[in-house]
C-alpha cells in the first residue's frame, strides 16, 4: 500500500496534477466560470472539486477570497444538473467556516429542503443548512428538521439526525424539543411502509441500472436501518445528563433474551447501545445485574459484530467473576476458528487483554490459540502468543519465546511493544526463566525499531534489574552495550541514571565506568550531564579509594566542557568528594518536594505583597518519595481533571494525587473575591466528605480549606431533579460546642441551581480566634433553599415557590486530618534529629480493633500521615511498629509518630504512641486525635 501511494504521488508530480490542484491563485482567477452564460456543468464541477481538494489538504483561503468563491458558487443553484448541485453543497459547507455573510444563502438551501423537492437534493441541503445558519436561527428551521427526522426516506432522516447532532452543542434547548421525533426515528417502520418509501425514492433517483423497481427498492430497505444508528446517538446526547432516563432507554431498546426481539435492527446501533450499557453499569453498580442479562442476550444475536461487542463489554466489567466470563469466552472461542481474519483478530485481542487479570478463565482457549501461532496474519499470531504467555505454564515459556523470535522482524512496532509487555509481565511471574527472557530482550534491543519499541524493551529490563536479583549484572551489561549506539536521548539518560543507582552496588562497579565516560566524550549535552551524575554517584557510594580517585580525575576533565550544566554538575560532585557530609543532602536524599504543592505555594507567595517582604518558607511544603515523584510527573494536568467530569473507562487516565488537588483548590479559591485578603491556602482536605446518601434528590459534599486566620467550608451541591430549580441556596452551620475557637464570618449564596448546572458551590467562612491554636469541633449542617417547579413547555421556573430545608450530616474539623499533611521522610535520621525536641508518649487500649492491620489503617486515616518503609502492611499478627511522618500546617513543622502495637484476642490492640515534633502543640494535637 505504501509503495502504491509513493508511486501515485510520483506520477501525480510528474503529470503536474499536484500543482494544478494546489494553485490557489489559478482557482480564484478561474472562478469567473461561475458567471458564464450558459453555465458549463463540467467546468464548474472541475473547479469545485479543486476548491474542496485544496481545503481538504489543509490550505486556507482568506476571508475575502472565501467570500468571493462562496457567493460565486451559490449562483450555480439555478442550474438543474444534479451532479453539479451536489458539488455545490460540498463546496459551500467547506467555505462557510471562512466566508462572510453566508446567512444570505439560507433561502436557496431551504428551497431544496421542501417536501416537494427532489429527494436527491434534500439530504445535501439539510447537511449544508446546519453549517450555514447561526445557532440563534435554529428555532426558525425547527419545523423543517422535525419533518426530516421522521421522513420515510432513510437518507433524509439520517442527514437530519446527523445535522441535529452537530447543532446540539450550540442550540441545546431547541434540539432537546425534538426528542419525540428522534424517538420515532429509533423505532423501525413496518416493512410495507419502508418498501413504499423506497419505491418512491427509486422513482425520484431514476435508477439507470437494470433490475425491477421492486429489487431496487428492496436494496434501500436492507440499508434503511442506518437511521437508527444516528437517532440513537442523538437520543443519548440529549439524555446523557439523566442517568435514569439512559438506563430506561437501554432497557426498552434491549429486546428479548437473545437480542432478536429488540427494536434496533441496525448492528452498529446495537453496538452503540452495548457501549452505553457498559458505561451505565460502570457508573451505577446497582444496575449491573440487569445490564449483564441484556449483554448475555446479545451474545446470541445473529450479528457477529454485536456478539463481539457484548463479549468485550462483559470482559471489561469491573470485578467480573469467572462464572460471568464463561459465556463471552465461549463466544470468543468460536471466533478463534472463524475463516474471517477480522473475527479472529478481534477475539484474540479481547482475550489478550482479559488474560492480564483472569488467566485461568482464558486458559480454556489455549488449544485454539496454539493453532493460531502459525496464522498467516501476523497480528492474529502476535495476540495469540502474548495470550499464551500470560496463561501458559513455566514449561512452555522457552518454546513460545523461540516461536516469537521467528517472526519479530515481520510485525510492526505496535505489535512488538505488545509482545515485549507480555514478556515483561512474564519475567515477574516466572523469575527462574530469566535467562531465556533476558536473551530475547537483548536480541530485540539490537534490532531496528522506533522509540516506543525501544522504550518498552528498556522498561522490561529495568523491571528485571529491580525484581530479579540473579540477572541484575547481566541486564546492566546489556544496557551498557545499548547506550553505545543509542539514538534516543531520553533512553540514554534513564539508563545512565539506573547505572548510577545500581552500578555501585555490583561486585565489580569499575566495569561500568568505561561505558559511562564514553557518553561524556561522544554524546550531546543532555546525555553528558546525565553521565556526569552517574559518575559522581559511583564516587560517592563506592568504598574503593582507587575508584574514587579515578572518577575525580574524569570529573576534573568535565570542568572544561562547553555546556554549563555539565560543568556545574561536575563541580558539585567534586565538592561533595571533598566534604562527604554534603552527600546525604544532595545524593542520598530519598525525598523531594511535591512539585505541584511547591508550585501552588510559590504562586500564592508571589501573589501576596505582604508575604514577599519575607523570605519564602518551604517548611509547609510536603515531601514525597522519589518513586511518588515519578508517578506524579506522569499524571495529567490537575485542574482540568478536577473541574470537568470525565468518562470512567478502563483506559482513562489515573486520578489526581492529593498534592495536585491542593494546587487545583488553591486556584479555585483565588477566584473568590471574599477571600482575596485571606493569604495562601495552608491545606485543603484531600477527599470531599459525603453529607448525603448517593440516592437522594439533593447531594452535598464538603471540602475544608485552612488559611492562617480562617477555616472555609466548601459545599458542593447537586440537584438531581430535572423538573425543579432551587433558588437562594445556602448551608446553615451550627457549632455543637461554644468553645470550638471558630466564629462565623460570612456565607455565600447560590442564586439558582438546576440539574444541568449542578454541582454548585457555597462557601461558609469562619474566623479562627487564635491563629496559633488548633481549633477542633463539629458542626450541624442544614441545606436551605426555595424550591420552584419548571414549566415543561417553556423551561422557565414558576413565579412562586416554597421554602424548604434538608438535614445534612455533621461536618467535623479534626485534629489530625485537617491540620496535618502527609510528608515523606527518612524515619531513622529524622527521629534522631528530633530526639532533643518536644515529644510525647502515651499508651492506648484499642479493644475494638480485631487485628493489627485494622489498627494501622485506622491510625493512618485519623492522623492523615505518610506511612514509611512499608510499615502500613504488618508482617506479624501479634507485634508491629508503624512509622508515620507529616507536616503540621501553619508553620507547625515536622512531626513523626512511632506506633508500637501488640495484639491479643482477649484485649485487642495495645498501642504505645510516641510523638516527636518541632513544636509541643503539635505533639498534643496528635495525642488528641488518637485519644478522641
Amino acid at each position: 500500500m505504501a509503495s502504491f501511494s509513493m508511486a501515485f504521488s510520483k506520477k501525480e508530480d510528474e503529470s503536474g496534477l499536484s500543482s494544478y490542484y494546489n494553485n490557489k491563485t489559478t482557482i480564484i482567477q478561474e472562478a469567473r466560470v461561475f458567471n458564464d452564460s450558459p453555465i458549463s456543468p463540467r467546468k464548474c464541477r472541475n473547479l469545485l472539486t479543486r476548491i474542496v481538494y485544496i481545503l481538504y489538504v489543509g490550505e486556507t483561503f482568506g476571508a475575502q477570497e472565501a467570500t468571493t468563491l462562496f457567493f460565486g458558487t451559490t449562483k450555480l443553484f439555478q442550474h438543474k444538473d444534479s451532479a453539479l448541485r451536489q458539488m455545490v453543497y460540498l463546496a459551500i459547507k467547506e467555505l462557510a467556516t471562512t466566508a462572510e455573510d453566508v446567512i444570505m444563502v439560507t433561502s436557496s438551501i431551504m428551497k431544496d429542503m421542501q417536501p416537494n423537492s427532489e429527494v436527491i437534493y434534500r439530504p445535501n441541503a439539510i447537511r449544508a443548512l446546519c453549517r450555514i445558519i447561526d445557532p440563534s436561527m435554529a428555532q426558525g428551521v425547527e419545523r423543517f428538521f422535525k419533518a426530516a427526522i421522521v421522513d420515510r426516506n432513510p437518507s433524509i432522516s439520517s442527514a437530519a439526525l446527523v445535522s441535529a447532532y452537530h447543532l446540539f452543542p450550540f442550540a441545546k434547548d431547541v434540539v432537546k424539543r425534538w426528542v419525540n421525533e428522534v424517538q420515532e426515528a429509533v423505532n423501525p417502520k413496518s416493512s410495507s411502509s419502508l418498501f413504499s418509501a423506497a419505491a418512491g425514492a427509486g422513482s425520484y433517483l431514476g435508477f439507470a441500472s437494470g433490475g425491477s423497481a421492486a429489487q431496487q427498492s428492496q436494496q434501500i430497505v436492507s440499508t434503511s436501518y442506518i437511521a437508527q444508528y444516528h437517532a440513537l446517538g442523538l437520543l443519548y446526547l440529549i439524555r446523557q445528563q439523566d442517568r435514569m432516563a439512559v438506563t430506561k432507554m437501554i432497557q426498552q431498546l434491549g429486546g428479548g433474551k437473545n437480542g432478536s426481539g429488540t427494536t434496533l435492527k441496525n448492528a452498529m446501533a446495537l453496538c452503540m447501545l452495548i457501549r452505553y450499557a457498559a458505561k451505565v453499569m460502570e457508573d451505577d453498580p446497582n444496575v449491573q445485574r440487569q445490564m449483564v442479562e441484556l449483554l448475555e442476550g446479545w451474545l446470541r444475536h445473529k450479528s457477529d459484530m454485536v456478539n463481539l461487542e457484548a463479549a468485550r463489554a462483559i470482559c471489561e466489567m469491573r470485578s467480573v467473576t469467572a462464572s460471568q466470563l464463561a459465556r463471552p469466552i465461549s463466544v470468543l472461542q468460536l471466533f478463534l476458528s472463524s475463516s474471517k481474519p477480522v473475527l479472529k483478530f478481534a477475539a484474540t485481542r479481547t482475550l489478550a487483554a482479559l488474560a492480564l487479570n483472569h488467566p485461568q478463565s482464558v486458559a480454556t482457549c489455549n488449544v485454539d490459540l496454539e493453532n493460531l501461532i502459525s496464522d498467516q496474519n501476523r497480528s492474529v499470531a502476535t495476540y495469540a502468543i502474548t495470550t499464551l504467555l500470560k496463561t501458559g505454564n513455566e514449561a512452555s515459556v522457552d518454546r513460545l519465546i523461540k516461536q516469537i523470535t521467528g517472526f519479530m522482524a515481520d510485525i510492526s512496532d505496535e505489535f512488538k511493544v505488545i509482545i515485549v509487555d507480555a514478556i515483561r509481565s512474564l519475567c515477574l511471574k516466572f523469575p527462574s526463566k530469566h535467562a531465556s527472557m533476558l536473551a530475547f530482550l537483548s536480541s530485540v534491543l539490537r534490532d531496528e525499531g522506533g522509540y516506543d519499541f525501544k522504550r518498552a524493551v528498556v522498561e522490561a529490563m529495568f523491571d528485571m534489574v529491580k525484581y530479579v536479583g540473579e540477572c541484575k549484572d547481566q541486564a546492566l551489561a546489556h544496557l551498557c552495550e545499548f547506550i553505545e549506539d543509542c539514538e534516543f536521548t531520553k533512553l540514554s539518560v534513564r539508563i545512565l541514571h539506573l547505572l548510577g543507582m545500581e552500578g555501585p552496588k555490583s561486585p565489580q562497579p569499575a566495569k561500568y565506568i568505561r561505558y559511562i565516560y564514553n557518553r561524556v566524550v561522544l554524546e550531546n549535552a543532555t546525555v553528558r550531564a546525565a553521565a556526569v551524575c552517574s559518575l559522581g554517584k559511583f564516587g560517592v557510594n563506592s568504598s574503593d579509594a582507587t575508584l574514587q580517585k579515578s572518577i575525580g580525575v574524569l570529573l576534573n576533565r568535565c570542568l572544561e566542557d562547553i555546556d554549563d550544566e555539565v560543568r556545574d554538575r561536575a563541580a558539585l560532585y567534586l565538592k561533595i568528594f571533598q566534604e562527604r557530609q554534603l552527600a546525604d543532602s544532595y545524593v542520598r536524599e530519598e525525598s523531594v518536594f511535591s512539585l505541584s504543592s511547591l508550585e501552588a505555594k510559590l504562586v500564592a507567595y508571589m501573589k501576596d505583597p505582604a508575604a514577599t517582604a519575607q523570605p519564602f518558607d518551604a517548611s509547609d511544603v510536603p515531601k514525597i518519595s522519589r518513586q511518588q515523584a515519578a508517578q506524579e510527573s506522569a499524571r495529567p494536568s490537575t485542574l482540568d481533571t478536577i473541574s470537568a467530569p470525565t468518562t470512567k473507562r478502563t483506559d482513562s487516565p489515573p486520578p489526581p494525587t492529593a498534592e495536585q488537588k491542593q494546587s487545583a483548590y488553591a486556584e479555585q479559591l483565588a477566584a473568590v473575591p471574599e477571600m482575596a485578603n485571606y493569604g495562601p491556602v495552608l491545606h485543603s482536605s484531600a477527599t470531599p466528605a459525603q453529607l448525603t446518601e448517593n440516592e437522594t434528590e439533593y447531594q452535598v459534599t464538603c471540602v475544608k480549606h485552612l488559611f492562617r486566620e480562617h477555616v472555609v467550608f466548601q459545599f458542593n451541591i447537586s440537584n438531581t431533579l430535572p423538573d425543579t430549580v432551587l433558588e437562594q441556596v445556602t448551608v446553615i452551620m451550627q457549632p455543637q460546642t461554644e468553645d470550638c475557637g471558630l466564629v462565623e464570618e460570612y456565607i455565600t449564596q447560590l442564586s439558582s441551581l438546576t440539574a444541568s448546572t449542578s454541582p454548585g458551590i457555597v462557601y461558609n467562612s469562619f474566623k479562627r480566634e487564635d491563629p496559633d491554636a488548633y481549633a477542633i469541633g463539629s458542626f450541624g449542617c442544614t441545606l436551605k433553599f426555595v424550591s420552584k417547579e419548571l414549566d415543561p413547555s417553556t423551561g422557565e421556573p414558576e413565579e412562586e415557590g416554597y421554602e424548604d430545608e434538608y438535614s445534612l450530616e455533621e461536618v467535623e474539623v479534626a485534629a489530625g486530618g485537617d491540620y496535618i499533611i502527609p510528608s515523606y521522610a527518612s524515619f531513622g535520621a529524622e527521629w534522631d534529629r528530633l530526639r532533643t525536641g518536644p515529644s510525647a508518649t502515651e499508651t492506648f487500649a484499642l479493644s475494638s480493633m480485631e487485628s493489627i492491620k485494622a489498627a494501622c489503617d485506622s491510625i493512618i486515616e485519623v492522623l492523615n500521615m505518610e506511612a514509611l518503609g512499608g510499615t502500613e502492611a504488618p508482617t506479624s499478627q501479634s507485634i508491629h511498629t508503624l512509622q508515620l511522618s507529616g507536616l503540621a500546617t501553619g508553620g507547625g513543622g515536622k512531626v513523626l509518630v512511632r506506633c508500637r502495637m501488640t495484639f491479643s484476642r482477649d484485649s485487642g490492640v495495645t498501642l504505645e504512641l510516641g510523638v516527636r515534633a518541632d513544636k509541643q502543640e503539635v505533639c498534643d494535637l496528635v495525642l488528641a486525635a488518637v485519644g478522641g
